[in-house]
């Protein structure tokens, strides 16, 4: 007698290799079989809401669970909030009684100096990714990378803000989104310097791997910042293609190599940009532009149909 596993039920015979039984998953809905891995019957159920919503505030307003699971809040989101619309609409001594709860609350979430210092670094963070648009993603990434150096103690004897910083800055890397150091250092006014080392020690302490940055994550970019039209980006794309097989690349800043290949993608298309302005872009000097652009020049042929 053949045994089968509580989650499954025995069925008909194999339709592509005829071995018995064929065996169903009560959690997937699907007929698999046990001897060739044929699939052969798909029922999948709709393991979401029952109601349906249009616009994100039908969303909220029609969502029954508490707010999901995040790392950019000190307590990860799992404790309860009393809200200025929960005290709404009741008597006057319900609503002071009501106030003292929501205040003892709140002192409540937070208890010791390190959940406070961190309750306050993640406050920072959130105001300093909503000022230069950084998305979710990075945001949580950059949770994840502050409270492991709060793990390991590594915030000790530095500025909050800058370990901040860096945090962002390191997930900005990890997540292959392109950020500068002065573009993050900027709308908080710390040095970027500060940040800079506050982030080699991050990477050197959480054992972390970056990733290094290609030129083609600048090309998008700069032709964003100089308004240049898709036929300029996709030129450069294969400029940047053909020197990376000649080995021009090798060696070479990814800023520098990008704006040399735009450059030349300007000039070619009809588009021309100076090499000032792609400079002041691309935060570099026009000395390497010039360079860049003499090695590409020699090497590549360009054909231009007219």
């Amino acid at each position: 007698m053949q045994r089968t596993s509580p989650k499954s039920v025995s069925v008909e015979r194999c339709p592509e290799c005829g071995a018995s039984p064929l065996m169903r998953d009560q959690e997937s809905a699907e007929v698999v079989c046990v001897n060739c891995g044929f699939v052969a019957a798909t029922k999948l159920v709709d393991r979401g809401p029952e109601w349906r919503a249009f616009t994100p505030e039908q969303q909220t307003k029609r969502a029954r669970a508490g707010a999901p699971y995040t790392f950019t809040i000190h307590d990860k989101g799992l404790s309860t909030r009393i809200d200025w619309r929960d005290i709404r609409g009741f008597p006057s001594e319900k609503k002071a009684q009501l106030h003292r709860l929501r205040r003892w609350q709140q002192r409540s979430r937070v208890s010791g100096f390190t959940e406070r210092t961190l309750a306050s670094a993640l406050s920072d963070m959130y105001r300093m990714a909503d000022a230069i648009n950084l998305p979710k993603n990075i945001l949580e990434t950059a949770s994840v990378i502050y409270r492991k150096a709060v793990k390991k103690r590594l915030i000790r004897g530095r500025s909050v803000q800058g370990m901040v910083l860096a945090a962002i800055y390191l997930a900005c890397r990890q997540c292959g989104l392109i950020r500068t150091l002065r573009e993050l250092s900027q709308p908080s006014g710390i040095n970027k310097k500060e940040v800079a080392r506050n982030y080699r020690f991050l990477v050197k302490e959480l054992n972390y791997f970056v990733p290094p940055v290609k030129p083609d994550q600048y090309v998008t970019r700069l032709s964003n910042q100089l308004e240049l039209r898709g036929r300029v980006e996709e030129v450069a794309y294969k400029i940047l293609e053909v020197s990376r097989r000649l080995r021009l690349t090798s060696g070479r800043g990814a800023k520098g190599v990008a704006a040399a290949a735009s450059y030349i993608a300007s000039k070619v298309v009809g588009e021309y940009r100076t090499q000032r302005e792609v400079a002041e872009a691309m935060d570099i000097t026009q000395v390497t532009i010039r360079n860049r652009y003499k090695e590409m020049m020699e090497k590549l042929v360009i054909i231009i149909n007219l």
